[in-house]
């Protein structure tokens, strides 16, 4: 019992196992993705890829190779690693499983040949087409995540840093930036990589303040530049189509270069005075009330806001605020936190009903 015909090409039962091994793997591997892309994304495209995909693969997968599966006796059912014993966000699970269905798909590419030709080509083809879903679902994955936040949290030296940050975190927090002007650069490494893993692990985006080198060595999620910093054009080509890159912008004619350079979203301030700028004029709520008309691309009020002040900026139409001093600098980073997105939210609510009485009015 040597070979079997499996309906193309005799082959050793070592193959047919392989063959089976790897066609299960590529297919759960993108079922779990295609869940994501269907409940988590709502992304209807996404999903379809995934089910093409899955469908293609369940064509080669006929029963002859089925019935060599030896699970009882497979020797690998017994090997693990620590790094599968804990998923700690959707980015990690999304990222594992491609992982897990490009290299299946090596493996079908290569054994494949000897099973059909045709296979090992469409198995090969299939992985380039992962690679692009790949590339997009993240992309999509993180803009979602933008698009839903309202708080976001720029940070300043602080002894309690990594402490001060995962309490905004456990307050509801989604997205972090990693402010830091005078440290070095092993530093700035070391401390992005904690705090990129601690965003990561509560579900929330992490942002590179200035550094697009520091941003792919840490692996974080994007980028802000400010307006002396390298073109938006250069940041993406270093960067890739699926990380982000925000502006600041202190005044109509930098807000509306910044969106048509492609910024995927702009900081609009300072609205007021702010030591963290030092010698910048505050930009006002003027600058607020004409962003609220105009920008086109996610932005965030950001400058020496804080609960005092709050609702004047939200007044002025801000949806989303960025805070320095007021959370970095709180005794009770959660708390203060909690309280930025029950007004956020609240302002929200509000202007949702506002516009339900006026479109039932008209």
């Amino acid at each position: 019992m040597s070979e079997q015909y499996n309906g193309r090409r005799w082959q050793p039962p070592a193959i047919c196992r392989i063959l089976d091994a790897n066609l299960d793997r590529a297919r759960e591997g993108l079922r779990i993705i295609e869940e994501w892309c269907r409940f988590g994304l709502n992304n209807l495209e996404f999903a379809a890829d995934c089910k093409e995909m899955r469908q293609e693969l369940a064509s080669w997968h006929t029963q002859d190779l089925r019935d060599w599966r030896d699970t009882p006796g497979d020797i690998g059912t017994e090997l693990t690693h620590p790094g599968e014993e804990q998923r700690l966000s959707i980015q990690q699970v999304l990222q594992a499983n491609f992982c897990r269905i490009q290299e299946a798909l090596r493996v079908l590419e290569e054994y494949g040949k000897l099973n059909n030709p045709v296979m090992g080509s469409l198995c090969k083809q299939m992985r380039y087409r992962v690679y692009t879903l790949e590339s997009n679902l993240l992309a999509s994955h993180r803009y979602q995540l933008l698009q839903r936040s309202q708080l976001y949290l720029v940070t300043a030296t602080n002894e309690q840093l990594f402490s001060t940050v995962e309490a905004a975190l456990q307050g509801g927090l989604t997205i972090v930036q990693y402010r830091e002007k005078t440290a070095d650069d092993t530093v700035k490494i070391s401390h992005g990589q904690k705090l990129c893993q601690l965003c990561h692990h509560y579900g929330a985006l992490f942002i590179m303040n200035d550094r697009v080198d520091l941003a792919l060595a840490i692996d974080a999620d994007g980028v802000h530049l400010g307006q002396h910093d390298v073109p938006i054009n250069l940041a993406r080509q270093l960067l890739g189509p699926q990380r982000l890159i925000g502006r600041s912008t202190t005044n109509p004619d930098e807000m509306h270069r910044a969106i048509a350079e492609g910024a995927d979203y702009i900081g609009v301030g300072p609205v007021y005075d702010t030591p963290t700028k030092p010698g910048k004029a505050a930009a006002g709520l003027e600058y607020v009330k004409y962003a609220t008309q105009n920008a086109t691309v996610p932005w965030f009020a950001i400058g020496g806001i804080d609960p005092s002040n709050l609702q004047e900026v939200l007044s002025a139409g801000a949806q989303r605020v960025a805070i320095v001093r007021a959370i970095m600098q709180a005794e009770q980073p959660t708390l203060v936190t909690q309280y930025f997105l029950s007004q956020l939210t609240k302002e929200q609510t509000l202007r949702r009903l506002e516009v339900r009485v006026y479109q039932s009015d008209e």
